[in-house]
């Protein structure tokens, strides 16, 4: 039971302190992502080794940290996290095997990732609403000129959900299905207005640190520094501040509140005996 308590408050530190680096500097060090896989597995080996129960504790940290390492990579590469979080996911990987059985800990490894992806899906929502309510004007202005840019698509896919409805008079699933495709177009450009209004920001050169996204492509002679997934990298940066003073950069909102709040509703379900109702 010691082991389960030092891993769970080893990752709430380290968790804390990436949200503490993500708010301050809209970025999570690799260092802290590593260095939590190194004591997790160092504990586990160590705890292992002077353990009448053998080194199984410790493969299951093994076993977590590959499972999670392609989770992190799928979803880094599916453009669903930023390069942080997803090594942070990863980096839970050796923390969350708490049963000694595989089947057990992969039961643990689902409860954390659908608590993470529903908490994350309410805290973004709930900070993109604070984004554009405190830039109401910009957002509102985007909001029409994204409405106008997109008429045809978005006419097209209301036409199709008010059809849904209509159907649905005599099956109630239509109608369902046709009210959520009806609303899913002033949800995209909802979204879409929020990131082009809130996210978006003119930085000096010198502030620009290495997994930056540009905002648009930037031509630096014959070289063209590309607006990438993978963000900048330091030979980018530096070639950058050779020409330019400034540039627009696209900000993401910081998602390790979410990994935060997940983690700490994680452990209130396992203490509390809720997550067996998941089964």
């Amino acid at each position: 039971m010691y082991n389960i308590i030092f891993l769970s408050a080893l990752a709430l530190v380290w968790i804390i302190f990436a949200v503490v680096q993500d708010l301050k500097k809209r970025e999570v060090p690799d260092w802290l992502s590593f260095s939590l896989i190194i004591f997790a597995l160092g504990f586990r080996f160590f705890y292992s080794l002077f353990s009448e129960a053998g080194f199984g504790f410790f493969y299951q940290g093994v076993i977590g940290l590959g499972i999670f390492l392609i989770l992190g990579n799928l979803l880094y590469y599916g453009h669903m996290f930023a390069g942080g979080d997803a090594k942070l996911m990863i980096a839970l990987g050796p923390i969350l095997p708490f049963s000694e059985k595989f089947l057990g800990n992969l039961k643990l490894f689902v409860l954390f990732f659908v608590l993470l992806l529903f908490v994350g899906a309410v805290y973004s929502l709930t900070a993109s609403i604070f984004l554009s309510i405190k830039n109401f004007k910009k957002f509102s202005k985007e909001f029409g000129k994204q409405m106008k840019k997109n008429k045809i698509a978005l006419s097209a896919v209301m036409f199709l959900g008010l059809a849904l409805m209509a159907v649905g008079f005599s099956e109630r699933f239509f109608f369902s299905l046709g009210i959520l495709i009806f609303c899913l177009p002033y949800f995209y450009v909802y979204l879409k207005a929020v990131d082009e209004s809130c996210m978006v920001k003119h930085v000096k050169v010198k502030e620009l640190s290495e997994g930056d996204w540009l905002y648009r492509d930037l031509k630096i002679g014959r070289k063209l520094i590309k607006a990438k997934w993978g963000g900048l990298s330091k030979e980018e940066i530096k070639l950058i501040r050779k020409k330019y003073k400034s540039v627009i950069i696209k900000q993401g909102i910081p998602f390790t509140p979410a990994f935060l709040m997940a983690f700490l509703i994680f452990i209130y379900f396992l203490k509390t005996g809720l997550w067996n109702s998941f089964w």
